[in-house]
């Protein structure tokens, strides 16, 4: 018996350093697109052997900042792979609004360039050695919700699904009937000026006549900016965080996530 024990006590100590080891693990990344170098960072769990799904993550107006390195670290937390892309390229972050819509409007006018740096950012994430090429799916804030949802109405092959927190919502580019092939999630806050109750209606629509299948869920009283805590520092009345919306809507997040890997 004591030989027995011993050997059981002497396992459970070989196996506590590889315990101990097992954390959230994150690396930056520099990727080019043409000419443009592009910032990124992921996070993984090194606890699983197996490889997870990956989950691109687009930022909001302001760029590759904290905010969305943190909801790549969420998701790592949650058992995926994120990484948090840089579609601004050299990683810029604005501190003011007046920079935020400076460097958005740069980017949007050019679809193509937005969908090139998507890509590239996607081949790193599907190349990555804790990464299930076969499960994608990509989130966006703000700004960058509406580049992923323009993503699932081009089509985009590779997402199993698209979620959009607090994002931008109309476009010139409807889906065309049979277009999209990702689930798609829209988390919106009713008191949001920046996508109002017309955009939610008129996206409605648009999904609908596209034949995806999707969910719209809705906040009462959520502003936009509602999963961002440093929301209400920048002086806007249209941002503010509301707690409440980011845990709910993080929770729907990954409970879409978990329905379309199970």
């Amino acid at each position: 018996m004591r030989a027995i024990r011993f050997t059981l006590t002497l396992a459970l100590l070989l196996a506590l350093p590889v315990l101990a080891a097992a954390a959230i693990q994150t690396r930056e990344i520099e990727l080019k697109q043409g000419s443009t170098v592009l910032k990124g960072f992921i996070a993984w769990d090194d606890a699983f052997i197996e490889r997870r799904p990956g989950v691109l993550v687009v930022h909001e107006w302001w760029g590759h900042n904290e905010h969305v390195r943190a909801q790549a670290r969420r998701l790592a937390e949650a058992g995926y792979v994120g990484l948090a892309l840089d579609l601004y390229g050299g990683g810029k972050v604005a501190a003011h609004p007046a920079d935020a819509e400076k460097f958005m409007a740069e980017a949007v006018k050019d679809p193509a360039a937005i969908r090139a740096r998507f890509d590239a950012a996607l081949a790193v994430l599907k190349a990555d050695s804790h990464v299930d090429a076969t499960r994608v799916a990509a989130l966006g804030y703000c700004f960058g919700g509406g580049v992923v949802l323009d993503m699932a109405r081009a089509g985009h092959p590779d997402l199993d699904a698209v979620v959009t927190f607090h994002g931008v919502l109309a476009t010139q580019t409807p889906a065309r009937k049979g277009a999209i092939h990702a689930r798609v999630l829209v988390l919106h806050g009713t008191d949001d000026p920046m996508a109002t109750a017309a955009d939610v209606e008129a996206l409605r629509k648009e999904l609908d006549a596209a034949g995806a299948t999707y969910a719209i869920v809705t906040y009462p009283g959520a502003k936009h900016a509602f999963t961002n805590p440093k929301a209400d520092s920048h002086g806007m009345a249209a941002l503010s965080y509301n707690a409440d919306a980011d845990k709910r809507s993080w929770a729907t997040m990954l409970g879409l996530l978990k329905d379309v890997w199970r």
